[in-house]
């Protein structure tokens, strides 16, 4: 069989299985209404301005090439020279190609957990050995155990701020410390960026770093894939080399620009969700669930249940909520919600008193 064939070390990656539907779970339990808040995407959609693109777009017939004009937008967004920019399919691409550029099989990579699971999922596929630091109890990365964690066979520290799941942002001192110390890559993930008083972006100036970002979150481009990456100029050289021929559509770049042209729509989407997360911060410690403070656009608290059953019934009540049980490092009561609009948000409370009522009996 073809299976046998496969690299050994592919075998046992767990296959990815993307959040449900609404109207997946419109059918299974019947309801007329159901709120998805488990993908942590902008629930206000993107900026007007890229309808207009999509309208007005005819090359679908055309290789796409590099769009300088984005990346003259990006440099003047990030304050980095257009020249150490690279442009991504999402946040994903650059993590992928850090591992092509550095990776052999046998060596180390070192994350702190729980955190983004993909990052297990693309060192196994390229051979690492990942070693796993447990968080403070906070889940602020443990600076000395990160650093004491490294030797010379490390090639990665993957960094994610803020951290999905747990929503919190690391301090800059912290990771500019671990940046000094360690001789190999320190990849920060700061796909959430936008939601945060606190980013590492001026990290980039080192050359052992690469910081990427994403249009997903945000920027309200999910579905167009499209993300980018900061690093060092000689590095960004090696990176063509690993990148694929054309790793982001036109389409995808025209988008970009537009919403990037538009950032009074994102700063006012930004502000809704802060405003969001923090009442419903409130709300839920309120109801006497153990809840961590958020930069991101989603919060994490434990379930009074075990999470996979929690997430099951509030399903049955029409609010779609991550189970973070699979991520390593978490435990058995672990759920994240995404921050929706107002009367989203509501609707997930009544469901939760409706559940926390009917779990009295």
């Amino acid at each position: 069989m073809i299976k046998e064939k496969l690299r050994f070390n592919i075998r046992d990656i767990p296959e990815y299985v993307p959040g449900r539907t609404v109207d997946e779970i419109k059918r299974r339990y019947n309801l007329d209404r159901v709120v998805k808040l488990a993908s942590n995407e902008n629930p206000y959609g993107t900026s007007e301005r890229v309808y207009e693109v999509l309208k007005n777009f005819r090359d679908f017939h055309v290789y796409p090439k590099l769009n300088e004009d984005l990346i003259e937008k990006l440099s003047d967004y990030v304050g980095f020279e257009p020249e150490r920019i690279v442009i991504s399919a999402g946040s994903d691409g650059i993590i992928e190609n850090a591992f092509k550029l550095f990776v052999d099989p046998g060596d180390e990579v070192v994350i702190p957990i729980p955190t983004f699971s993909y990052y297990h999922t693309v060192a196994t596929v390229y051979g690492a050995r990942v070693l796993n630091v447990k968080r403070c109890e906070d889940y602020r990365i443990d600076v000395d155990s990160i650093i004491g964690a490294v030797s010379e066979k490390t090639k990665i520290v993957m960094i994610c701020s803020p951290n999905n799941p747990t929503g919190n942002s690391e301090v800059y001192e912290d990771v500019r410390e671990i940046v000094e110390s360690v001789d190999c890559l320190v990849f920060v993930d700061e796909a959430y960026a936008e939601f945060s008083s606190d980013v590492l972006i001026d990290l980039a100036d080192y050359e052992n770093v690469i910081v990427s970002r994403t249009f997903s979150k945000a920027f309200g481009l999910a579905n167009m894939r499209i993300g980018y990456g900061v690093m060092d100029k000689d590095l960004v050289k090696e990176y063509k080399k690993v990148d694929l021929p054309f790793p982001v559509s036109s389409i995808a770049m025209l988008c970009a620009l537009a919403v990037l042209e538009d950032l009074d729509f994102v700063r006012s989407c930004v502000d809704k969700i802060v405003e969001e997360r923090e009442r419903l911060y409130r709300e839920l410690l309120k109801r006497g669930l153990k809840t961590y403070p958020s930069q991101a656009n989603f919060l994490f608290f434990k379930s009074p249940i075990r999470s996979r059953y929690f997430v099951e019934e509030m399903a049955k009540r029409g609010v779609i909520l991550r189970d973070c049980s699979n991520f390593i490092g978490c435990d058995d009561f672990s759920v994240r919600v995404s921050i929706g609009k107002r009367d989203e948000n509501d609707f997930f409370l009544n469901a939760l008193d409706d559940f926390l009522d009917d779990l009295k009996y």
